[in-house]
Formats: structure tokens, C-alpha cells, sequence
């Protein structure tokens, strides 16, 4: 019989593994009905404002309301209150993004800061919850995303341009979320102990 707290770390899997995927779906879907869209030189953000915009937006609030629902799952399985609290940020943020498109400036700004920060600093902070070798990418998924971050704010886009650097800060923390996800649903001793999560 499966306890509760393996159930609610199968059910945080599962809110993480298909929230994140369709967001990736969305971007690629949104990218494609937006006419004239550069990877390079357009910001992931610029889909929230065109002719894609009803798709960018609402597959980006998805993707943080069911981070925040996963945080909830991931806090009864782990009882992990600072790692949950860098994924409610992390929702916050991305929900934020969805709702507060490009176009109203700061509090868009804001959000997105909120996002890629607290989403870097999550992967990096999930690497106890998992064993080797997902432990260690999550940390470099952390860090490249963090790395990405400083790099943007700064304007060194290493040749990517705009809107190539800005997904070196996105795609890494997205990819290491939909491999935890897996990991929690596939993982039936995942979470270890009652004493482990002491």
C-alpha cells in the first residue's frame, strides 16, 4: 500500500513534470503563430503581447499555478518549508509573467526577476531531495540558469543574442523541474524516511 507522503510526492511529480512541459509546448506553439519571431532577437516575453498572446499567457499561468500546487504536495512530502518557499516565489513569479504581460513595464520586470531568480535558486536547493546523478544537474541547471541571469542583466549575450540569452536562463530550470517531476512519480522510495525529511 503506498503511504500518504509518497502519494503527495507523486502528485508534486506530476503537477511539476506536466505543468512545465506544456509550458514548453506553449512557448514553441506561441513562437511558431507569431509572425517575424526571432529566437535570437525576440524576448520569450514578446509572445505575451502578439497574435500569441492568449496561448504564451495562459500556458505561463498554468505552468505557475500548478508549481504552487506542486509546492503544496512537495511540502507535505518533504516537509521542506525553505525549499517550498523558493517555489511558491518561483510561482508567484511565473504567474506574475502570464499576468502582467511585457507591455506593462516594471511590474512585468519584476515578476520575470522573481521567476528566474527563485527558479534557479529552487534547482539548486532540490539537490537533497534527489539522489545522484539528477542531483548533480540539478545544481548545474541551477547555477547555468543564475549564471544566464547575471549575463542578461548585464548585456553580455555571448553571441546568443537578446532573446537566446534570456532562454539560457528559462530552459535549464524548466528541463530540471521536468526531470524531478519524473523522478517523484517514478520513485516510489524517494522520499526516504519520516526521518530523512526531519
Amino acid at each position: 500500500m503506498v503511504d500518504m507522503n509518497d502519494t503527495d510526492g507523486k502528485v508534486a511529480g506530476t503537477l511539476l513534470f506536466v505543468g512545465c512541459s506544456q509550458s514548453i509546448v506553449g512557448i514553441m506553439i506561441a513562437e511558431a503563430r507569431h509572425p517575424g519571431y526571432s529566437i535570437s532577437g525576440n524576448a520569450i516575453s514578446d509572445l505575451g503581447v502578439g497574435p500569441a498572446a492568449l496561448i504564451f499567457n495562459s500556458s505561463i499561468i498554468l505552468l505557475g499555478l500548478m508549481i504552487l500546487a506542486s509546492s503544496y504536495f512537495i511540502q507535505r512530502a518533504f516537509r521542506r518549508p525553505k525549499f517550498t518557499s523558493l517555489l511558491v516565489f518561483t510561482a508567484i513569479g511565473t504567474t506574475g509573467v502570464g499576468i502582467f504581460p511585457e507591455n506593462l513595464g516594471i511590474i512585468h520586470l519584476i515578476v520575470s526577476l522573481i521567476a528566474f531568480l527563485f527558479g534557479g535558486l529552487s534547482a539548486i536547493a532540490a539537490y537533497r531531495l534527489q539522489k545522484p546523478p539528477l542531483s548533480y544537474f540539478s545544481i548545474i541547471a541551477g547555477f547555468i540558469t543564475l549564471l544566464a541571469l547575471v549575463l542578461f542583466i548585464t548585456g553580455q549575450f555571448l553571441g546568443l543574442g537578446f532573446g537566446g540569452m534570456e532562454r539560457m536562463i528559462v530552459y535549464p530550470v524548466l528541463l530540471w523541474a521536468i526531470g524531478f517531476g519524473g523522478y517523484l512519480i517514478a520513485s516510489s522510495n524517494a522520499l526516504g524516511s519520516p526521518a530523512d525529511r526531519a
